[in-house]
């Protein structure tokens, strides 16, 4: 992204927005290497308004991508970047949130162990690492700094990152939320006030509507739906994912876990209706702009004036930063608790602390080797989450539904390593994408279909006796 032009007025609410961080990641009380509880789960006493405010800064952090989609497909992001998500965050709160709190463990690989063994544990572990990598969120982040700034993008993504997890380091989930809830309410502030000059300058939604293209007014997007039905795989992300299962355990009982999700689903979906509704008006004001990804910062340029821009790119930042902070805890947290610790490497609180400094680091790397937002989506959603998916469920399913660990341990595998090698066949044929894949079938539907099967084998096996 090449810099824009900004007032001081803009950088110095930017200026206002680190000093926050600053003094809610320093205020945190000194912890000391026994209180793991503390440390990755805040003693579990998330209250209502805590874990909403965490789990919908944490659960939205792909910004810019939701703005190219916004942008070129109007309605089609929502299909596809909204409604499969609040469809499983709502199976999760009505079914998975007071089974997560009741369990009361720290990290999904802890849940594996306790249902199907330590080699399967061991295994969800390296999986659950490589799901919660924060590249695509550092990469953003890098790239909104090199729009205030200018600068190389790789100086962008180091220092962006950096800033985002030096204090998490300090003070645990406990300095996650707090710096969650700044950015909770920083980022309806900048999208509000973006679709509030919009609508002065364009009009309301029946004035707008009427200037986009048919395509942007349908469900679809013009999408086919193949492309839309694999996004609705890779939306059983939010079943395995960390960041869900972490802020349950976190929370102050099975209630507050499951109100907090049904919350965060309409926050989510007010969220949404400000992201859309600013990307169909960036299509209608500047329906020539070169590169959609940049629709949202482009847009601030057209229309907002000092300060208001300034608090608009607060917004954006906070809204990836947030998702990078608690990605990358979390990913710490896998090194901490479920590599060093369950290997009886030491102790878990400091290996967390230092796994803060491994993922920041691989963080950067990743974003640098593949800097494509949307591109470390896929190959991470599709790659990891089949591999997950079904020994976490079983594991919070009646016992009956559970096969030896060994298929279990079989279908792990197979599940994440079989996407792994589709992909790489489609890219050395031109894309990962099904035109390009064997049998032109979608890397994730071959993971979720080998994960089934040898469940399936297992459950035969088992009723066989």
């Amino acid at each position: 992204m090449k810099q824009l032009h900004f007032a001081l007025a803009d950088y110095v609410v930017l200026a206002l927005y680190v000093l926050a961080l600053v003094f809610v990641g320093l205020r945190q009380r000194k912890l000391v290497s026994s209180e793991a509880s503390a440390f990755l789960v805040a003693g579990r006493g998330l209250t209502v308004p805590a874990f909403v405010a965490t789990l919908v800064a944490t659960w939205y952090g792909g910004i810019l991508g939701v703005g190219e989609l916004s942008y070129t497909t109007g309605l089609g992001a929502w299909t596809v970047f909204g409604l499969p998500y609040y469809l499983f965050a709502l199976v999760y709160a009505l079914w998975l949130a007071p089974k997560v709190r009741t369990a009361a463990r720290f990290t999904i690989p802890d849940t594996l162990e306790a249902a199907h063994g330590r080699p399967v544990a061991l295994l969800g572990a390296a999986l659950v690492f490589f799901l919660v990598a924060p590249a695509p969120y550092a990469l953003m982040t890098g790239t909104l700094l090199q729009g205030l700034f200018g600068g190389p993008l790789w100086l962008a993504v180091t220092v962006g990152t950096l800033l985002s997890v030096v204090f998490v380091a300090r003070g645990g989930l406990e300095t996650d939320v707090r710096t969650n809830s700044v950015q909770f309410l920083l980022m309806f502030l900048g999208f509000g006030l973006l679709v509030a000059f919009c609508f002065a300058k364009v009009g309301g939604l029946p004035t707008l509507a009427a200037q986009l293209p048919a395509t942007h007014k349908s469900l679809s997007g013009g999408n086919p739906l193949p492309y839309i039905l694999v996004w609705y795989c890779i939306a059983l992300w939010t079943l395995a994912d960390p960041g869900f299962h972490q802020r349950c355990s976190a929370a102050q009982s099975p209630k507050v876990a499951q109100r907090g999700i049904l919350l965060s689903i309409l926050c989510w979906a007010l969220f949404d209706f400000l992201t859309v509704s600013a990307g169909c008006y960036a299509r209608v004001l500047l329906p020539k702009l070169g590169a959609p990804i940049d629709a949202y910062p482009a847009l601030s340029e057209a229309i907002l004036p000092p300060v208001a821009k300034g608090i608009f790119w607060v917004g954006m930042l906070a809204t990836v930063m947030s998702t990078l902070i608690s990605y990358a805890f979390l990913a710490a947290t896998t090194i901490g608790r479920d590599l060093a610790w369950r290997t009886g490497k030491g102790d878990e609180v400091r290996w967390t602390r230092i796994g803060v400094g491994i993922a920041a680091v691989l963080a950067i790397v990743a974003a640098l080797a593949l800097p494509s937002v949307v591109g470390l989506w896929y190959t991470i959603g599709t790659a990891f989450v089949p591999g997950l998916l079904v020994p976490l469920l079983t594991a919070y399913a009646p016992e009956s539904f559970r096969v030896h660990p060994g298929f279990t341990l079989v279908g792990m595998a197979l599940g994440s390593g079989l996407p792994l090698v589709w992909m790489a066949l489609g890219q050395s044929k031109g894309g990962m994408d099904a035109a390009h894949y064997p049998f032109g079938i979608e890397a994730i539907y071959v993971g979720l279909g080998a994960s089934l099967l040898c469940w399936a084998l297992g459950a035969i096996k088992k009723a066989a006796g």
